[in-house]
This record gives structure tokens, C-alpha cells and sequence, in this order.
């Protein structure tokens, strides 16, 4: 029997994991996982649904179930079919399907209603006649009970009256609104009698003009689950106080209290100098702040693919932030860093040139043309394709690549300097030629240096040659926000960076004359770059930057920082490197050598050069006698989530060189690993004794797991039934119980080997 994804040593790596094996290990849903993502279309998704799809949907997957996709279109003055397609359009841009299960809340208006009825007739809801603002004044506040509404005592037969006559079309918006009677002295401000259903005469883009009477998001949400027979109801924290209405709403209308579906909260996505209102971005599209909700700059999912983004970078990103309890703030870098190492691997390497300096080679003849195998990958990555550039007389570098009066550590082009020009020679600064009016340099003479292939200098810089040269447009975004917490002020427009967008006439090689929309490559020394699926046309294509090398935006951000409070940073600083009679290990080498040196990937290193403080740690733990590379993983994967936000940590490198030699030794398990970073990042201390103090040794003793094994079994009869009956799905539950009954040391491939044994 192959094993599936679900019996890796994680089986329950967060809290929904172990509700959801709790609930197929007692039958609560007769073995169904059922879930939904349930967006209004009254804009487009943007970054924060991403986990929200990515959460459900995976949900789903890895228990066997299936996920709805449900559109909650209950606000016709929002609405509109052309967000429904977008959202469509991303889901499955993002790389899930639905398959039948698409379903709309406006198709339950009239069971809905019928709930309603039901609602007032069992004197649980009534037609109240307050409007919104003097309903207002007898809610009360948090720490005074509310009174009850002067209408809340109305017959039964008066309420359905008057709730017929709003669905007629009888009175005009406002004037009656149909709200639960519950507790107008509950301290949930959603318990005291909210409303559920009022009066909006507008045209609803599916319904049409059938109806003036639409359902509040708490009462169309829990019924719209209860109707779909949704077992787990998936929602972001601020939706935490919604829960106890959602389930008194529930009971109210008699739904099985075991089987019914259950809320549960997670916390939603913020990312750093990043609007997550729709409200708001729905603005910025109003008033022409953005070129549209696909502008590559909005935070959309049609932005974010416009732009070149990847669904498995942003499936990637939302896995390595994991789920949790508590609100945080990623760091918008963390998102950049993962969208690098994603398009590390799918970007071939060309040349272009952006802010072109022309150069002449003066030892080559006008129609002179030389030509070069360029490859297309580096040689680490193992492939071969190349295609061949072309050089003439005239070349174009990038304005930057030169200085007249370089200081010490410049390393390119300037006069009587030598560099060499990518997959080409090298060549010589000879003469500048300058404009006579203005002074700037117009003009480079140069000439080549052949009489030694093998000639070493310091710097290489990319080119094209002018002849041969494809003129396109070039776009390069940047962020949209110069604040952390955009949204802040009365004025979004006042928060807008005005440099996020800068367009370019740039110089590239022919062999880009043929990318198509939606194509991705490197541009060598600049950044990832991507044809504009909109803009571009056949012979006029736009190129569009979609992240640099590096983070272009830390100047910036400084300057933010400089302007906020800055935080105390936890414990003590980590310390610098020792340095020993050792082969000195590059420290501010390119990501290459970096990579060859540690036995890292490129991503991987390019990561470490970006975050300095990750690279001390692994510095120092190497100097323990840790291996680079296991190191590497273990700070880029683990301590660099639970860090994420950290200034400075309460260990160094010699403790992540003891927790290595701990899991590579078979000391403790990987999950128990996980544990032992968590407790670092927070106390520090020594791998070591947390382990001894905390008994979290691997258990290795066979009769224990056998044990375990037999426990998890014995109190799980109907699981195990289903197992033998054909459902393999049901093994993670089971692996996830005995990983949990032994605190997570129990070996999980000794644990799989033996319920497998047990089972077959």
C-alpha cells in the first residue's frame, strides 16, 4: 500500500489537524471532512485569501474530503458577476478545483426565508421596526447591558405579518428589520438581538428584482454550512465572536448538535506595507490610484500573477507562515524571499540592459560582429540549453556599471580600469567622451584585452549589443506603501509610495524578441522579470520587474523605521564568528561561491546573504562541527519562522550545531526538534538539557510503541474499520494519536511500520 502525504512524521502539525483526526476518530461526521471558502464577490481576492484557499482547500485534500466554493452574495448594492469569475479565475490560478461543489447563498433566499419563519413562529426572532441608529442607543456598550427594543414584545402573528409584507415590497429600506431574540444583557454585543434579515430594494446581479428582502452574513453563513453539510467551518479571528451566535442559530433551527457544522478561527494574513481592506483597495480602483485590482502592485492574486508570481511561491509562502491562534505581521521580505527561491529554479538567465551607456569598442572593425555561447542556467543547476549573443562594435552597459572618480571597493567599469563583459572578454576604459553642455557622459571608448583568456579582474558586468540590440518598455514596481500598516490615515493616497512604478526604455538581447506573455527570466545582476500578460504586444513586448535580486526596499523602510519606536530587542544579541585557524568561509561572497562552499542551494544562500543574522549562526555553528548544509536547513526553515520578526536571539550557533548533532544522532524526533527551536527563540538555553529536563528523548523502546500503538487501536475501532475496509486516509488520524499519546518522541516511521503490522 503506497503511503500518501498524509502519513509523513507531521500527521498533525497545527490545531485544525488534531480537531479534525479528533472528529474521524470518534465518527462525529461519519468519517466526512467537509469544507468551504465562502468569499462575497464585491472585489477582487488579494495575498490574505490566498491562505484562506490554501487552508481550506488543503483541508480537504489531506483528509479526503472535499471543499466548497461558495460565494456569500448577500449584499446586492456590492456585488457584482465579474468579481464571481475573478474569484473563480484565482482559485484555480492558485491550484484547486472545485470540481460540482460551487454554490451560491442567493439560491438558499428561499429556504432562508422559510428559517426565518420558522424563527418567529418558536418566538426566537421577531420584526423589529428601530432603525438602524436608534437600535444603536439600546444595544448598550461592552460594560453596560443593552434594553430591549419596544417591538421585541410583538405576537408572533404581528411579526409574520409585517415579514410577508417585507418581502411584498411594502415599506421602504430601513424601515423593519427581522432580529433574534436572545439576551439583550449578554456580554457578546452579537447576542443582543442581531439583526438577520432587512430590507434593500436594489437589483441583485443573479436574482435579479425577486427580492427586497436579503439575509445578514450571520444568519445566510452558519445556514448556508448547515444546508451544504460542512463539517468544519474554517474562519479568520475576527470572526471569533460571531461563533456563539452562529451556533445558537443553529440550535435554534433544530440542527443535530453532533453532526452540525462547527466554527473554528485561525489567524488571518498580515504582511508588511500591505492593504488587506477590499473597501479600501476597492478606493485606490475608484480613484484611479492603480491602473485596476490587476495592477502589479496591488496585493491581488490577479496583481500578484500579472506580476509574474508564482501560485506554487504564494502555496509556499502561505505553508511557511503555518496557522495559528494569535494575529502577527510577516515581513513582506519573507514573501520576496520565497518568491527568489521559487523563480531560482524556473528563470533562465538572460542579459539587458536598463539605463543603457553606450560604449565603442575601437579595435573592432564597424561591421564587425562577434558572437557567444551563453548559457542559459547556471552550472550548478545541471542544465545545458544555451543560445548564442551577438556582440558588435557598439554595446550598451547599465550607467551604473561606471565612474569616472570610483572610490575603492568599486569593482566595475572606469578610466584606465578593466572588467569583463559577461560570457564575453574583457575590455579596457580608454577615453570618456562627455556631452559639452550638460557634462555627462555620452560616450565610452574602449578597447579589448585579448592576450590572455584567462585574464583575472575583479569585476563582470552585463551588456547587449547595440546592433542587435531589442528596445522595449520596462517596468520596475516597488511597493505600493511607504508605511508598515497602510490604511492608517483619512487619506490613502497620503500613504502611497510615489516611486512604486517607474518605466524604462531598456536594451535587451535578441533572443528575448521572441518571449511570449506571461514568460519569466532573470535579467543577470537586476532581478526576475516577467512579459506582461496586458500591455504586451506581438513585437512590443513589456518587460515588468516582478522582485529584485535584492531587497531594493530597505533604504526606505529605514527611513520608516527611523520615524516609528523601535522595539526593545529580546535577550541578548547573538555573537560574531570566532575566528580560528580555519579556511575562511566567504562572508560577503556571491551567492554562488556561498552555495559551492556550504553545499547549499543557490536560493538557500542568497537567503543567508540577505539575512546577516542567520548567517552568523550558522557561521558559528560550523565552528562547532556542525554540517553546513544540515545547519543551513535547520535556520532557514525553522528558527527563521518561529524568529520571524526577532531582532536579536537568545542563543548562538553552538546551539543549533547540539540540536543537529540531537536529531542526526536519532536522539529526538524531528517534531520534538521543532519544539526545542520554539523554546530557544523564546528562553535559549541548551538543546541539550531542554531535551534531558523535558524527558522529550526519542523513545526508542519497541514494547512502548507497541503500546501506544495498541492504545490508539483499542479507541479507535471505527477508524480502524474503515482502514481495513479500503480508506488509507484514516492512517495519519491514527499515526497523529500515537504521536500525540507519546508527546511526539515516538519514532513516526517505527510508529507507521507497527499500525500497519497491527492493520493488516
Amino acid at each position: 500500500m503506497a503511503t500518501d502525504e498524509r502519513t509523513a512524521p507531521e500527521a498533525a502539525s497545527h490545531f485544525l489537524h488534531e480537531i479534525i483526526e479528533r472528529d474521524l476518530a470518534s465518527d462525529r461526521h461519519g468519517g466526512r471532512v467537509v469544507t468551504r471558502f465562502p468569499p462575497e464577490p464585491n472585489g477582487f481576492l488579494h495575498i490574505g485569501h490566498a491562505k484562506s484557499i490554501c487552508l481550506n482547500f488543503g483541508l480537504a485534500a489531506r483528509y479526503g474530503g472535499v471543499c466548497h466554493l461558495r460565494l456569500d452574495d448577500t449584499n446586492p448594492t456590492t456585488e457584482d458577476v465579474a468579481y464571481v469569475e475573478a474569484i473563480q479565475r484565482d482559485v484555480k490560478w492558485l491550484g484547486f478545483d472545485w470540481a460540482d461543489k460551487l454554490f451560491f447563498a442567493s439560491d438558499y433566499y428561499e429556504k432562508l426565508y422559510a428559517f426565518a419563519e420558522q424563527l418567529i413562529r418558536a418566538g426566537k426572532a421577531y420584526v423589529c421596526s428601530l432603525s438602524e441608529e436608534e437600535f444603536r442607543a439600546y444595544r448598550g456598550t461592552v460594560t453596560e447591558p443593552g434594553r430591549e427594543s419596544p417591538y421585541r414584545s410583538r405576537s408572533v402573528e404581528e411579526s409574520l405579518d409585517l415579514f410577508a409584507r417585507m418581502r411584498a415590497g411594502e415599506f421602504p429600506d430601513g424601515a423593519h428589520v427581522v432580529r433574534a431574540k436572545i439576551d439583550m444583557a449578554s456580554p457578546n454585543m452579537k447576542m443582543r438581538d442581531w439583526p438577520l434579515l432587512r430590507i434593500r430594494h436594489e437589483h441583485h446581479y443573479r436574482r435579479g428584482d425577486a427580492f427586497c428582502v436579503y439575509p445578514l452574513y450571520d444568519f445566510a453563513h452558519c445556514l448556508s454550512d448547515y444546508l451544504e453539510n460542512i463539517t468544519h467551518s474554517v474562519c479568520t479571528l475576527e470572526f471569533e465572536s460571531n461563533r456563539e451566535l452562529y451556533d445558537w442559530i443553529l440550535e435554534a433551527v433544530g440542527a443535530d448538535p453532533v453532526t452540525r457544522p462547527r466554527q473554528y478561527e485561525f489567524a488571518r494574513l498580515n504582511v508588511t506595507t500591505t492593504m488587506m481592506s477590499k473597501r479600501k483597495l476597492l478606493e485606490l480602483v475608484q480613484r484611479k490610484l492603480v491602473s485596476g485590482w490587476d495592477d502589479p502592485r496591488m496585493p491581488t492574486l490577479s496583481g500578484l500573477r500579472r506580476r509574474g508570481v508564482t501560485p506554487e511561491a504564494l502555496r509556499d509562502f502561505c505553508d511557511r507562515i503555518g496557522i495559528a491562534k494569535t494575529n502577527s505581521v510577516v515581513e513582506v521580505a519573507l514573501f520576496d524571499h520565497v518568491l527568489r527561491e521559487d523563480l531560482d529554479g524556473r528563470c533562465p538567465r538572460v542579459m539587458g540592459v536598463l539605463r543603457p551607456l553606450e560604449v565603442e569598442l575601437t579595435d573592432m572593425a564597424a561591421d564587425e560582429r562577434v558572437a557567444f555561447d551563453a548559457p542559459y542556467w547556471p552550472a550548478e543547476f545541471g542544465r545545458t540549453e544555451s543560445r548564442e549573443v551577438p556582440l558588435g562594435r557598439r554595446i550598451y552597459i547599465e550607467q551604473d556599471d561606471f565612474m569616472e572618480a570610483p572610490p575603492k571597493d568599486f569593482h566595475r567599469l572606469a578610466p584606465g580600469r578593466e572588467v569583463r563583459l559577461r560570457h564575453a572578454f574583457v575590455i579596457r576604459c580608454d577615453e570618456v567622451v562627455k556631452d559639452p553642455t550638460t557634462g555627462a557622459v555620452t560616450l565610452l571608448r574602449c578597447s579589448r584585452v585579448l592576450t590572455d583568456a584567462g585574464k583575472r579582474v575583479k569585476g563582470t558586468i552585463h551588456w547587449v549589443s547595440a546592433a542587435h540590440a531589442l528596445d522595449a518598455e520596462v517596468r520596475l514596481y516597488d511597493r505600493l506603501f511607504l508605511t508598515d500598516s497602510p490604511g492608517q490615515s483619512d487619506d490613502v493616497a497620503t500613504e502611497m509610495n510615489p516611486r512604486s512604478l517607474e518605466v524604462l526604455r531598456g536594451k535587451f538581447e535578441p533572443s528575448l524578441a521572441s518571449a511570449k506573455a506571461g514568460e519569466r527570466f532573470q535579467l543577470e545582476r537586476l532581478g526576475f522579470f516577467v512579459v506582461d500578460e496586458v500591455d504586451s504586444r506581438p513585437g512590443a513586448a513589456v518587460f515588468a520587474r516582478t522582485v529584485g535580486l535584492r531587497d531594493t526596499w530597505a533604504k526606505i523602510s529605514a527611513r520608516t523605521e527611523e520615524k516609528a519606536p523601535k522595539a526593545e530587542p529580546r535577550a541578548v544579541s547573538v555573537t560574531p564568528p570566532k575566528s580560528a585557524a580555519k579556511p575562511a568561509r566567504p562572508t560577503s561572497a556571491a551567492a554562488s561561491s556561498l552555495a559551492a562552499t556550504y553545499g547549499i542551494t543557490p536560493a538557500e544562500a542568497h537567503l543567508l546573504e540577505d539575512e546577516p543574522l542567520l548567517r552568523v549562526l550558522l557561521d558559528e555553528a560550523i565552528d562547532a562541527g556542525a554540517a553546513p548544509k544540515v545547519a543551513a536547513k535547520w535556520l532557514l526553515h525553522d528558527v527563521r519562522a518561529a524568529a520571524m520578526g526577532v531582532r536579536s536571539l537568545p542563543f548562538g550557533g553552538v546551539a543549533i550545531a547540539e540540536l543537529v548533532a540531537l536529531v542526526e544522532s536519532g536522539a529526538i524526533t524531528n517534531a520534538v526538534a521543532k519544539d526545542v527551536v520554539a523554546t530557544l527563540v523564546r528562553d535559549g538555553g541548551s538543546p541539550k538539557a531542554l531535551v534531558e529536563a523535558g524527558g522529550l528523548a526519542q523513545l526508542t523502546d519497541g514494547a512502548a510503541i507497541e503500546a501506544a500503538v495498541d492504545a490508539v487501536l483499542a479507541e479507535n475501532a471505527a477508524l480502524v474499520a474503515r482502514f481495513r475496509a479500503g480508506n488509507a486516509n484514516v492512517l495519519g488520524a491514527l499515526l497523529g494519536q500515537v504521536m500525540r499519546k507519546t508527546s511526539g518522541k515516538a519514532n513516526p516511521q517505527a510508529v507507521e511500520a507497527r499500525i500497519r503490522t497491527k492493520l493488516a
